[in-house]
């Protein structure tokens, strides 16, 4: 089964004020202060907005940030990078495909084992679905990510 995931008005509408101006605004939360800096369960983060799957706990690593750190996205069709002129610096901004959600940023920092690739993501863009969960909420083609 294909979604169809897209920006979707009512997720909008209930956004929170930080998830509001983190995706729709490009802000930035403070680190060790958002919900999934920290998180070590085992699941799937997808876009608050459109519900596309973009990390799993798999690729999740503590970079000491402060912010959800990933080596990789789940579906690289999900993810689209930008330049960032913002604040003098140069840097790629990472967003969802077809959410259109700010996400956070790429760097060139991460484990050099795993591609040395750090996606910094703000947690306000994402919602986790824990993996007891996946096939209840639609993910269940992402279970086999899981197995060891």
């Amino acid at each position: 089964m294909t979604q169809d995931y897209r920006k979707d008005p009512e997720a909008l509408a209930q956004l929170t004020p930080r998830q509001y101006a983190v995706t729709q605004e490009a802000a930035t939360e403070p680190a060790f202060r958002n919900e999934f800096w920290n998180n070590h369960e085992e699941g799937l983060y997808v876009d608050i907005v459109s519900g596309e799957p973009l990390f799993a706990s798999v690729n999740k690593y503590d970079s000491r940030s402060g912010w959800p750190s990933f080596t990789v996205p789940v579906e690289p069709g999900n993810i689209v990078e930008k330049v960032d002129r913002t604040y003098g610096m140069v840097r790629t901004e990472v967003r969802s495909a077809h959410g259109d959600s700010h996400l956070g940023h790429l760097f060139d920092d991460g484990p050099a084992e795993a591609g040395g690739l750090r996606y910094c993501i703000n947690s306000a863009a994402l919602r986790f679905v824990p993996l007891s969960e996946l096939d209840a909420a639609g993910y269940g083609d992402y279970t086999t990510l899981f197995e060891k």
